[in-house]
């Protein structure tokens, strides 16, 4: 491995590592993420805490930290390989962030970042899946669960390179682990649901 790709690498993740939920629930908002609802710095728990602006605000920059890894890497790279290597290391410094004492949240919009740079038209069929599956559950994490694990069938089914397969398995069990409370939630039937429409104003959470 050369230094080009450590340099690589080492962007991916510090720029993963960014705690957008944190930083704008604190400075928008005058709230902390990590001390309300489930306090997780992700946009399913900025929706309950801060209603559904500042998730999507969340939300936009988390994925935006997936898009700019990869695409940031196109500028040096062309090799898949280096690139979708990038785009985990994104995963890994959401997840295990740095300047959250490698705390972070599950990378499910940071993945979505990576695929719409990659494999675009994936990304279409697995937003749509996420989109009908809270739609008609009210489980964001059913959605998350599912949506990854679609990755690596669609990159296999659609006969995409081998490079895009592996990512997505990789991808997919970071997402799925990170999970793991959710799962055992869902599985006991005490997993929250969203509530479509509703959140609670940010001045009711202070």
């Amino acid at each position: 491995m050369d230094s080009t790709w450590l340099i690589l690498l080492l962007f991916g993740y510090l720029l993963g590592a960014i705690p957008n939920g944190l930083l704008i629930g604190r400075h928008l908002y005058g709230i902390d993420l990590r001390e309300h609802g489930s306090k997780n710095i992700g946009a399913t728990n900025a929706f309950r805490t801060l209603g559904y602006k500042p998730a999507l605000l969340v939300f936009l920059t988390d994925t935006g930290k997936g898009i700019f890894a990869v695409y940031g890497a196109m500028q040096v790279t062309t090799s898949p390989l280096i690139l979708l290597s990038v785009g985990i290391a994104a995963i890994v410094g959401h997840n295990w962030s740095i300047f959250l004492h490698f705390k972070g949240g599950r990378g499910v919009a940071t993945g979505l970042g990576i695929i719409t740079v990659v494999i675009p038209k994936i990304t279409i069929v697995v937003f749509l899946a996420w989109c009908l599956i809270v739609y008609f559950t009210r489980y964001v994490s059913l959605a998350s669960i599912i949506g990854a694990a679609l990755v690596p069938l669609l990159v296999w089914l659609m006969n995409e390179k081998v490079e895009y397969l592996y990512f997505g398995y990789i991808a997919a069990t970071f997402v799925i682990v990170r999970h793991t409370a959710n799962i055992k939630r869902l599985l006991s039937g005490t997993e929250l649901k969203i509530k479509m429409g509703h959140a609670s104003a940010p001045s009711d959470r202070r």
